[in-house]
């Protein structure tokens, strides 16, 4: 590839692994957490709250930056609140793609977490309970370590649904180069430049990378 700019083929490869890492482990934390809280309590609204978790799932990407373009643009009070307080907005920033990729890989994580909870035997959770255990020691010590195998599962396809994330990440954090870039926004904007040298190479950059999670994912199963 003599006519690939391997400068510029790094920046977003890099920006791209940095906001799907740091987003992948936020949306693990809230992932367990709602699907651990969820899976052992009913409550009256459970199935709406439940829906409202899964919604990103299947709304379309840009219905969802537009919704986060909304609620932490400047205009917003949260948006001018994060502004104050950061003395910058969040908008058209990596965090924004971080953000993003945060709230449409949750429903993956928490889908996955919450089987993973369910396929844990309650009896041993109970046995521990009666023992004196609190609900964090029984969260930490049998529940969690019972679903390991859910919980690397969960963080792959989150990391994997964040590195691949277009539509929202577009809408609240833009397409800067070397700031916001990611790898799906590069490759569409060398296509539609008509640079296919790039394209190709960014192109097989993240289908590696996400076939090695996948093949990672599998072989852990």
């Amino acid at each position: 590839m003599a006519s690939v700019n391997w400068a510029d083929f790094w920046l977003p490869v890099r920006l791209s692994l940095q906001v799907a890492l740091l987003s992948s482990i936020i949306v693990l934390f809230l992932g367990v957490a709602a699907a651990w809280w969820m899976s052992r309590r009913n409550f009256k609204g459970k199935t709406a709250l439940e829906t409202l978790f899964m919604l990103p799932l299947v709304l379309p990407p840009t219905v969802v930056g537009f919704l986060l373009l909304v609620l932490l643009g400047r205009r917003s009070w949260l948006g001018e609140w994060i502004e104050w307080m950061f003395h910058a907005p969040i908008v058209f920033s990596w965090w924004a793609a971080v953000i993003a990729a945060v709230v449409v890989s949750f429903p993956l994580v928490y889908q996955t977490m919450k089987v993973g909870f369910g396929a844990v035997d309650h009896h041993l959770e109970d046995a521990s309970r009666s023992m004196g255990a609190s609900e964090w020691e029984v969260f930490r010590y049998i529940s969690l370590p019972l679903a390991y195998r859910s919980l690397g599962t969960a963080y792959i396809l989150g990391f994997a649904r964040g590195l691949g994330e277009f539509g929202a990440t577009l809408m609240i954090a833009g397409n800067i180069p070397g700031k916001t870039q990611t790898l799906p926004t590069a490759i569409y904007v060398a296509v539609d430049s008509g640079n296919a040298h790039m394209a190709w190479a960014w192109t097989i950059a993240i289908i590696v990378i996400s076939f090695l999670l996948l093949f990672i994912s599998r072989s852990k199963a």
